[in-house]
């Protein structure tokens, strides 16, 4: 794709990116990147029931929220995950997005699944009952097919709910680029929330300035090949003005980048922004109407008897003992939280 198609699409993005009106400046919203978290307990917790079956994906995925809404006190917390296809409009972009992304598999696993293709099976069921369990708690679920995670979530925290503090649960390092006084992230794998300070300290540049360094540098886990020769030592070093400035406009970034006689290729930093960026995501306005009325319903309360029904069936008891004691002092306060949206 030309520079002036990648422009084009970034002009339109920007044009039709008006801002809703919409939530309290007093809420604290959590807002948990789903897959990412699954796969993530889903890879370290071996957990067999009485009978044998994996639980692991299920118990650490609700452990990993309860964790999380415990810690961080929200007042409301939103779960999104990638909607059926993932991003078609990233593929058309870079038909080799994600191409060689492949679920880490332990080895300590070994023993207890005869094929990989057994694990997968394994983790998609547990996927899917995971979200059967969320599905009875005080939280709002979303997905939208064909666009992922990282854009809804994007969405929410910079157009739906504008005037809200923000946690977001990811350990993606996309979502640091959204950081600011108002948005944070919260990484479980490091237990280090991002503020901008925090953003700095790891990274070097300011949190605004972050996509700028990491177009250059690339993303493996995305499949995005960055520029050869380029790693974060040297981006910082050769382009000094994404530290010493607050905020770096693309435009300014490749003025500098001329200005210097860095002979970076312009289509592949173009190509990595449009992939990579978040702040102006490019999603239909009927993805986007369907994000906000999800956002404003009322939110679910609790359905005790049948998550115990669910418990039970499953004989998660093993792994997480003491359930009313957990259902209780994990999820009470978003409980009556929810109960207030429904009048």
């Amino acid at each position: 794709m030309s520079n002036d198609r990648y422009l084009s699409i970034l002009n339109q993005i920007k044009k039709h990116g008006g801002k809703i009106d919409g939530g309290e400046p007093n809420d604290k919203i959590l807002v948990i990147d789903g897959l990412n978290t699954f796969i993530r307990v889903f890879s370290v917790i071996p957990t067999l029931n009485d009978d044998g079956i994996h639980i692991g994906g299920i118990v650490g995925f609700l452990k990993s929220v309860g964790y999380a809404i415990k810690m961080l006190r929200p007042t409301r917390c939103i779960i999104v995950f990638d909607g059926k296809g993932g991003s078609t409009r990233r593929r058309k972009v870079y038909s080799e997005y994600k191409n060689k992304r492949k679920t880490k598999i332990r080895l300590n696993r070994a023993n207890e699944y005869s094929s990989v293709e057994d694990e997968h099976q394994s983790m998609l069921l547990q996927l899917q009952r995971g979200v059967e369990y969320l599905e009875n708690l005080p939280l709002t679920l979303l997905s939208i097919d064909n666009i992922e995670a990282d854009d809804t979530i994007a969405y929410i925290t910079e157009q739906v709910l504008p005037k809200n503090k923000i946690v977001i649960m990811s350990t993606d390092k996309d979502f640091l680029q959204l950081v600011d006084e108002r948005v944070s992230v919260w990484s479980p794998t490091k237990k280090k929330i991002y503020t901008p300070k925090e953003v700095y300290d790891d990274f070097g540049v300011n949190s605004k300035n972050l996509i700028l360094a990491r177009i250059i540098d690339g993303d493996k886990s995305d499949n995005i090949p960055g520029i050869k020769g380029y790693g974060m030592k040297t981006i910082l070093k050769k382009i000094h003005i994404l530290s010493e400035n607050d905020i770096v406009s693309y435009e300014t970034f490749i003025k500098f980048l001329d200005d210097n006689e860095l002979d970076l290729d312009k289509d592949v930093l173009l190509r990595n922004y449009y992939l990579m960026q978040l702040h102006e995501v490019d999603i239909s306005s009927s993805a986007k109407l369907k994000i906000q009325n999800r956002v404003n319903e009322s939110i679910p309360t609790l359905v005790k008897f049948k998550f115990q029904k669910m418990f039970l069936e499953d004989k998660l008891y093993t792994a997480l003992p003491n359930l009313n004691s957990w259902l209780a002092t994990t999820f009470n306060r978003l409980n009556q939280m929810a109960e207030k949206t429904h009048g």
